[in-house]
């Protein structure tokens, strides 16, 4: 289990779920923060593999935007240029390598919202 980070929880709770009383409004409010935080586009790649996506571990893609993919409290999807075409991929699954301070923050805060 990750260590718990002071810093990182209160963003959480006062920023992304600060008044979310559902599940599904704490979702959309990680998606808003994502979508507010992260500077588009950015170079990502893929840390693991996942049966819902296409992308291999080691994989570099360029990260486009959120996806219209339905948030939930464990999944949120990014769009990713793969291929010649658009798709959407789980943020889970990527770090950033070509990206803004605002973006490695912002996923560092979902990777450590997953694993607490």
């Amino acid at each position: 289990m990750t260590e718990r980070d002071e810093e990182r929880e209160e963003r959480i709770e006062m920023r992304i779920i600060v008044d979310a009383y559902t599940v599904d409004e704490q979702a959309y409010g990680w998606h808003a923060y994502l979508d507010d935080t992260m500077d588009f586009p950015f170079e990502a790649q893929c840390s693991t593999k996942r049966e819902e996506s296409p992308l291999k571990e080691g994989e570099t893609v360029r990260v486009v935007g959120m996806s219209s993919t339905e948030p939930t409290l464990s999944q949120q999807h990014v769009t990713v240029g793969w291929m010649d075409r658009e798709l959407g991929v789980p943020l889970e699954q990527l770090e950033p390598v070509d990206a803004s301070d605002a973006t490695e923050q912002a996923i560092a805060d979902w990777h450590y919202w997953l694993e607490r």
